[in-house]
């Protein structure tokens, strides 16, 4: 029984969730219902800035396809080819018909369509964060 490791237990170590978009109603939105749920939650309004990300990285990404001035595909490229961020997990999320095949070009650990429902949202941070 001493190497069975509870849910609780892991859940002691306050996980760390970026999320992008630039529309700030979203990220309002993610953010308290993120944190309501236990996590550190950080928020970014610019996906270039993610391209510059180096300390306090992130144990997930939410990141949009569509912001203003940056693709979000691309940034996952980058992030993905990148030593030090490719084994962040990474779920895209766009308002986009064809997000499933964003994701697996882009490189993405998992997608979402908005708009989504904040349990499916969960899930899909669960399952990234606990069962890789």
């Amino acid at each position: 029984m001493e190497n069975f490791i509870r849910y609780t237990d892991v859940m002691e170590k306050q996980r760390k969730i970026m999320v992008a978009d630039d529309d700030p109603a979203i990220l309002d939105a993610i953010g308290i219902m993120l944190e309501f749920e236990g996590y550190a939650v950080q928020s970014i309004s610019n996906g270039t800035d993610l391209l510059t990300m180096t300390d306090q990285l992130p144990d997930l990404l939410l990141l949009d396809i569509w912001m203003s001035g940056s693709d979000g595909r691309d940034i996952c490229k980058y992030l993905k080819r990148n030593p030090q961020t490719s084994n962040i997990p990474v779920v895209l999320i766009s308002a986009s018909k064809d997000i499933e095949r964003s994701a697996i070009e882009a490189g993405a650990d998992d997608f979402l369509a908005k708009p989504f429902d904040m349990d499916d949202l969960i899930k899909k941070i669960e399952q990234q964060l606990y069962q890789r």
